[in-house]
């Protein structure tokens, strides 16, 4: 994980974003408010009016978020809400939307549930292939990026220098790795969604996500749809999510060095096969990452010879929660086939935590041994 210069007064900007706004006496830490509803003598001279409009708390995980990504951010009550508000926001009557065929599956749910009835065109496209995909009539192009779980990447400037030639929008899913290592509104993006459940909250305790974009049309029609559909976050949740992402940039570099460390030494084990980490010279994403991201994530895909020795595995691994999540400080793995994702049966995705790494590598090697 590489961090450049401006990388640092980023991250220092991001812990003290509220320090312009603070009079004496005032908390240095966001106030957890909760309140639903506001003094409204008036509806003509601004301030919060409804929990459903807007909420303090909100506004200054917003604010955060905003430093992190280098943009106005709107906030959710989980990844899904954030993807489906973006989705929502862009789509056009008559344009085709172009999916990755290969990220997560419950994106591809919601199109064919919510968007297809509508007469909306959904394509699939592999990640590896957006590079030379028919964007022709496209109105979205959405890109996930490493996708999850496999972990192939695209360049996403090229990517979205042909969808804005074709006339579509490019929604970007940094889900993976965050806009610490990722700035796809840099490369091109109109908008970046962000499940914060994983990484920035970071401990496994709120559901969280957000939407990030710096056209302002498009932004507000990304709020509008939150406050017409309700699709609202809890003031405490918020809370969570601010405390987790001041942690944030400490503990991807932990969780990203830990897992190029854990990799290497994957690489060489004999029970070892199909492994995917971008930070390995010889993986087929190496090249493109080391190009758009500042680090290659706390990710790791690798294949055992069966189900059942996946599940032997995460069973007799002492440090590896099996959950379906990831990017939280403990290290989590899962057999991905058991959802139905396009992999070997015996395919695991490990996310790797903050554990020190010479014992969870210790565990890691047990659980192989039972293998």
């Amino acid at each position: 994980m590489t961090i450049r210069n401006d990388d640092d007064r980023r991250f220092a900007d991001l812990l003290h974003h509220r320090a312009a706004r603070l009079e004496q006496g005032d908390p240095v830490t966001p106030p957890l408010v909760s309140a639903a509803t506001y003094h409204l003598p008036r509806v003509d001279q601004g301030g919060f009016m409804y929990g459903r409009m807007s909420m303090p708390t909100w506004e200054e995980v917003e604010a955060q978020l905003a430093v992190l990504e280098g943009a106005p951010c709107i906030s959710f009550p989980s990844g899904m809400a954030a993807i489906s508000a973006a989705l929502f926001a862009a789509v056009l009557p008559g344009k085709r939307v172009i999916l990755p065929s290969d990220g997560y599956y419950t994106v591809r749910l919601f199109a064919e549930g919510f968007l297809k009835p509508f007469g909306v065109t959904l394509d699939y496209v592999p990640t590896v292939e957006m590079a030379v995909a028919d964007f022709a009539g496209a109105g979205i192009v959405y890109i996930e990026t490493p996708s999850n779980p496999g972990l192939d990447v695209c360049d996403i400037a090229a990517v979205a220098a042909r969808a804005k030639a074709a006339g579509a929008r490019v929604i970007v899913d940094n889900t993976t790795l965050t806009a610490v290592l990722q700035r796809p509104l840099e490369l091109g993006a109109d908008l970046v969604v962000a499940a914060d459940t994983k990484a920035p909250g970071g401990h496994s305790d709120v559901l969280f996500g957000h939407v990030a974009g710096r056209d302002d049309a498009l932004m507000q029609r990304v709020r509008d749809w939150r406050k017409l559909s309700g699709a609202v976050p809890g003031a405490f949740e918020a809370w969570l999510v601010h405390r987790g992402i001041e942690t944030l940039e400490l503990r991807m570099a932990r969780m990203c060095q830990s897992a190029q460390v854990i990799a290497e030494r994957l690489a060489n084990h004999p029970k070892v096969g199909g492994l995917r980490y971008p930070g390995l010279p010889g993986d087929p994403s190496h090249a493109v990452m080391a190009r758009q991201a500042q680090g290659f994530g706390f990710l790791i895909g690798m294949v055992l010879e069966s189900a059942e020795a996946a599940e032997r595995f995460l069973e007799a691994c002492p440090y590896m929660a099996r959950s379906t999540s990831f990017g939280s400080t403990h290290s989590a793995g899962e057999r991905r086939a058991r959802w139905g994702d396009a992999v070997p049966e015996g395919f695991l995705r490990l996310s790797i935590g903050v554990e020190p790494v010479e014992a969870l590598w210790a565990g890691i090697k047990d659980g192989l041994a039972a293998v």
